[in-house]
């Protein structure tokens, strides 16, 4: 599959570039992209979540009222879960919500994922391009020019380029990463791939083994 290359303007450069059909052409597994999405966001989670169990209540021991007699249920303690202010029966503990796939099934799922988006056609390659200094103005301004300032945009690198990196961190519809970073969730969740030149080897030589 070949891919128009522009430039930072949105303009035709006259090249183009081969997307490998072992990256962007599979047959794509929608199990192991909500495997790789699954596990994305479960590691994510912080897991602090707690409530106090009856023995953490700081509350009188006396019995609260008389056992028979009364026309009510019987209760023995305010630190009850049934009672205002008691403990919370079954309630959350901190725990890690984190598990492991193994790496095939991860490459599977990012496999997939691109495959998806250049079915779709939503991934642009842009010639290479970097700034002399961090500037949203000018990060927004190439977003405009090809199209892709107001969806969310995944931009991918080939190595780490901090200045581009700063340029767009601000800007809440983009993301910069380096091709090695890459994974499902964060492809899935972009509408757009601006992908630099290089980038499309690098991405290539990372998931084709």
């Amino acid at each position: 599959m070949k891919v128009n290359v522009v430039d930072i303007k949105g303009k035709d450069t006259g090249s183009t570039v081969e997307l490998n059909k072992a990256v962007f052409g599979v047959e794509p597994n929608d199990h192991a992209i909500y495997l790789d999405v699954k596990q994305f966001l479960a590691n994510q989670r912080q897991g602090t979540h707690k409530t106090k169990e009856l023995w953490e209540i700081n509350k009188s021991t006396k019995k609260i009222k008389r056992q028979k007699g009364t026309g009510t249920a019987r209760a023995g303690s305010a630190k009850s879960g049934l009672m205002r202010g008691g403990a919370r029966m079954f309630g959350p503990k901190p725990r890690n919500y984190s598990f492991k796939l193994n790496k095939k099934l991860k490459q599977v799922a990012r496999l997939s994922a691109l495959t998806y988006k250049a079915k779709q056609n939503e991934i642009i390659v842009v010639e290479n391009f970097s700034f002399e200094a961090p500037s949203t103005k000018e990060f927004i301004s190439v977003l405009d020019n090809l199209g892709a300032s107001n969806v969310r945009t995944l931009v991918i690198t080939p190595e780490t380029d901090s200045v581009l990196a700063k340029s767009g961190r601000n800007y809440p519809n983009a993301e910069v990463i380096k091709a090695s970073d890459i994974n499902t969730y964060q492809i899935l969740k972009a509408k757009n791939l601006i992908v630099l030149q290089d980038s499309v080897k690098a991405i290539e030589e990372i998931l084709v083994k």
